[in-house]
């Protein structure tokens, strides 16, 4: 009779185990589907921000932006004709 006593006493801890490991799981994963819509929410952001920048920098690297960033910031002016010359090999 004692055998069985240890028994169902060992078997009911087993069950009540196994459940605190279901209950564990469980938040375990709803704790990283949260972590994983933060995640999603700052790469969308972070792609959204990274195709404007992709739009900027053509923006900022056409011929007119590169002339005007030359004369305003460098001081640079396209030289009169008769200072041009012309070097052949």
């Amino acid at each position: 009779m004692s055998s069985s006593w240890v028994l169902n006493l060992l078997l009911a801890a087993l069950v009540v185990l196994s459940s605190l490991g279901v209950v564990y799981a469980k938040h375990e994963s709803r704790r990283l589907f949260g972590e994983l819509q933060v995640l999603e929410a700052e790469r969308d952001r972070m792609n959204t921000e990274w195709g404007q920048l992709q739009l900027e920098q053509g923006t900022l690297t056409t011929h007119g932006q590169v002339e005007r960033a030359a004369r305003t910031r460098l001081g640079m002016v396209i030289p009169d004709p008769g200072q041009v010359v012309m070097v052949r090999p």
